[in-house]
C-alpha cells in the first residue's frame, strides 16, 4: 500500500506541476477553512459530496503545511471518512488511515531532490532543516533506498 500511496502523491504533483498542498487543495476542489478550532489542529470532512478541510488558525507555517498535507491525503485516499488531526498524537498514531494519511504527506512534502540535498545530515538535522516533522521524514525515508541519514 505504501507505494501505492507514492504513485498516488507522484501522480497528483506531475498532473498539477506542484508540491504545494494550498495549490493541490484548490486543483483538487477540497474545500479549505481555516479558523479557531480550540484543542484540534485540523480536520478533513466528507459534507454533503463535499471534500473539507479545517486547519486550526493557531498554527505556525510550517505546521499548517503539514497538518494541510495530512488531510489531503484523507481527502484522496479515504474520501467519505471524516477525519481528525491532534497534534502529538496523529503523527505517532498506528491507526491504518493515519498512518496512511502521514505517508501520502510525507511524499507528498518531501522531494527526492531534498533528500539528496540532506544526505549528509541526520534525520534531525534534516526534519530542522526543511522544517518537517521527525516521524514523516523517517516515514519517507522507509520508501527510499537511501543509507545516508543516522537513525
Amino acid at each position: 500500500m505504501r507505494q501505492d500511496i507514492k504513485l498516488l502523491a507522484s501522480y497528483y504533483v506531475d498532473k498539477f506541476g506542484t508540491r504545494n498542498p494550498y495549490e493541490l487543495a484548490r486543483c483538487l476542489n477540497v474545500e479549505l477553512q481555516i479558523g479557531d478550532m480550540g484543542a484540534k489542529c485540523g480536520c478533513y470532512m466528507f459534507l454533503k459530496k463535499h471534500r473539507c478541510i479545517f486547519l486550526n488558525q493557531n498554527l505556525s507555517g510550517s505546521e499548517m503545511l503539514l497538518v494541510l498535507a495530512h488531510e489531503l491525503g484523507h481527502a484522496v485516499l479515504h474520501r467519505t471518512q471524516n477525519c481528525y488531526f491532534i497534534k502529538n498524537k496523529t503523527l505517532l498514531s498506528s491507526d491504518k488511515f493515519e498512518l496512511e494519511a502521514n505517508v501520502f504527506a510525507a511524499e507528498l512534502l518531501i522531494n527526492d531532490d531534498m533528500i539528496d540535498e540532506y544526505s549528509n545530515c541526520t534525520i534531525e538535522q534534516f526534519s530542522k532543516c526543511v522544517g518537517i516533522a521527525e516521524e514523516l521524514v523517517r516515514l519517507r525515508l522507509k520508501n527510499q533506498n537511501s543509507n545516508f541519514f543516522c537513525f
